[in-house]
């Protein structure tokens, strides 16, 4: 490896089922996580592309170091690890941005006034502990004292996804905001 190569580890998370791959070098500039399903084309995101490529890897969640895998259960880390570490130091010596032309951000969603509360407390408190763990969480709807979160990257599927979404997501926001009810993963 030279001087200027890639300094890649890996990171379980609490889902068997995604790992993190933590980057020495800056992937996303700021935001939040971006995340990506098969069928992503190069020029949407050539390192999503390059990482779905790769049979059995099912999501790619990009973050500002970190980039989260997901894998499909019939397939081990043993045979994906290598192929998905090979397809990130590709796109690192391309010297291509990690979203590409055809990239659009999701459009912004217009807030009522409990909806920008939540959203305040989960992009400022929760989002943080998620992110950490390789997931991502963003707020859909807010009705009937019923809030809606999407989980994406290491929270599909994991085993401690309800615990968090009851004790800690739902728990929270109930303590700040009367309004809310429950908390519910679409």
């Amino acid at each position: 490896m030279g001087e200027n190569a890639l300094r890649i580890h890996t990171e379980r998370t609490p889902n068997p089922a995604s790992v993190k791959w933590v980057v020495g070098q800056t992937i996303l500039e700021g935001g939040r996580p971006l995340s990506f399903e098969p069928g992503t084309s190069p020029e949407v995101s050539p390192l999503a592309a390059g990482i779905l490529s790769v049979p059995g890897v099912t999501s790619v969640l990009l973050g500002v170091e970190v980039i989260t895998v997901s894998k499909a259960q019939e397939v081990g880390w043993r045979e994906l690890a290598q192929a998905v570490t090979q397809a990130i130091q590709a796109w690192a010596s391309s010297g291509l941005p990690a979203l590409g032309q055809a990239y659009a951000p999701p459009a912004a969603a217009s807030d009522d006034a409990v909806e920008a509360r939540i959203r305040t407390i989960l992009e400022a408190e929760i989002a943080p502990y998620v992110e950490r763990d390789g997931g991502e969480i963003d707020l859909v709807s807010f009705k009937d004292g019923v809030v809606e979160v999407a989980l994406r990257g290491a929270c599909v599927g994991c085993p401690s996804s309800t615990v968090t979404l009851k004790m800690g997501v739902e728990a929270r926001l109930r303590e700040e905001i009367p309004e809310v009810l429950s908390v519910i993963a679409v």
